[in-house]
């Protein structure tokens, strides 16, 4: 039996992933990590990286050219096994990777299905799961008749951006066609959709040989768009596992994975609950954990860091088996916001539930985790109020991603 240790190659435009690295080097793996110029500078966990490598790059945007050429050149001397994306940016390169290399992994195929919106929305429709109605923003023709048919406010929504980056409301037919005119040849890469107001949910689940082994629903606050757009506090909160909403979401996110094949690792995936029907609609996915420190949200909550679990599946491959922690049945919530204090003082904030603060210049974050999702919710409310009032700060909605 091989017991040479396996290699991984984690890709990370963006810094994130330190727990995964830190799993893979406690697995015995040779980590090595692919960063930005950019971020050479930063705390990466060095202690769990055996070598790290840095591409030029343009506000975190890499030449996927110049990727392949460069991973090419270091498999000349180094057999890489795993291609790990550790950021939503990443998943496209890590496919062409795999797929020029021929190693294991999703391909470019399947990796539409989690970062394309129209894609998405495709193959959910074909699958028979609810989806807002949409269409892509190309052909006028089809364009006018979705106008008609459909009515406004709707989103005009990038294809391939990472949550709300570059989403506009549009409330008129003129309003569309001067975007569209604006976009000039870029129309093809966006899609137009209908607004549902709603409740917005996620699910964040664990995945091995098409079966999903661990799945946790949550609701967030105020919806993530209106949050970019409007500012605000962002929040979430675990849903309590036996409740019927929990039991609905988690269903629907495993029929949504199922169609969209995804084999292993971890998803994060949102739904909308329909305010005007009260059904759940499938709005998006993503092969990777989801941001805004939600995973220590759902650790708070069940004990599970999604992180590490998905470097033990990495590596188990589907060779060895693999199977998730027992989790705790208990709840948790969160809280983050931009503050106008680069270093914010939150003493004030000493409940005994409270077992997480964000250490971010500029920014003021909370976990909360309590056996009882009443007194999650209670905190939730109350600190809300007071981070809106004594910390928050409002910029401007981001095009593209800007850290």
């Amino acid at each position: 039996m091989d017991s040479t240790p396996l290699t991984i190659l984690c890709l990370a435009s963006y810094e994130k992933g330190f727990d995964f690295l830190h799993e893979a080097k406690a697995q015995g793996c040779r980590v090595l990590l692919l960063t930005s110029e950019s971020l050479r500078d930063r705390p990466w966990p060095r202690e769990s990286v055996d070598e790290m490598f840095y591409m030029p790059d343009d506000h975190h945007r890499w030449n996927r050219d110049h990727v392949i050429l460069a991973v090419s050149h270091l498999m000349k001397t180094v057999a890489i096994d795993r291609i790990v994306p550790l950021d939503d940016f990443d998943l496209e390169t890590a496919a062409a990777l795999r797929e020029h290399l021929r190693i294991p992994g999703m391909g470019e195929t399947t990796t539409r299905y989690f970062r394309d919106k129209l894609a998405m929305r495709a193959r959910a429709a074909d699958a028979g799961l609810p989806v807002p109605e949409f269409v892509q923003v190309l052909n006028r023709d089809r364009l006018s008749q979705f106008m008609k048919t459909v009515p406004p406010p709707w989103v005009l929504k990038p294809r391939s951006q990472a949550g709300a980056i570059g989403i506009k409301k549009i409330a008129t037919d003129q309003e569309l066609w001067q975007a569209a005119d604006e976009l000039g040849d870029q129309q093809s890469f966006y899609l137009l959709e209908r607004y549902l107001p709603g409740e917005v949910f996620h699910v964040d689940s664990i995945w091995d040989n098409h079966q999903m082994l661990f799945a946790i629903a949550s609701r967030y606050g105020a919806p993530p768009i209106d949050v970019s757009h409007g500012g605000g506090v962002f929040s979430s909160r675990t849903l309590p596992r036996d409740s019927a909403e929990s039991k609905a979401l988690v269903d629907l996110n495993e029929k949504v994975l199922q169609a969209f094949g995804l084999v292993r690792g971890v998803s994060h995936s949102e739904f909308i609950r329909s305010r005007e029907n009260g059904q759940f609609h499938f709005l998006e996915t993503a092969a990777r954990v989801g941001g805004a420190n939600l995973a220590d949200m759902i650790d708070a909550a069940c004990g599970i860091n999604l992180w590490r679990e998905w470097a033990k599946v990495e590596i188990a491959g589907g060779k060895k088996p693999y199977t998730p922690p027992q989790p705790r049945n208990e709840n948790a919530g969160i809280l983050v916001s931009l503050s106008k204090y680069q270093h914010p003082d939150t003493s004030q904030f000493n409940d005994p539930e409270l077992v997480w603060r964000m250490s971010k210049d500029y920014h003021v974050g909370l976990i909360v985790h309590s056996p009882s999702p009443k007194r999650v919710e209670e905190l939730l409310t109350q600190y809300a109020q007071r981070i809106a009032q004594d910390y928050m700060a409002v910029a401007p909605a981001a095009d593209r991603a800007s850290h």
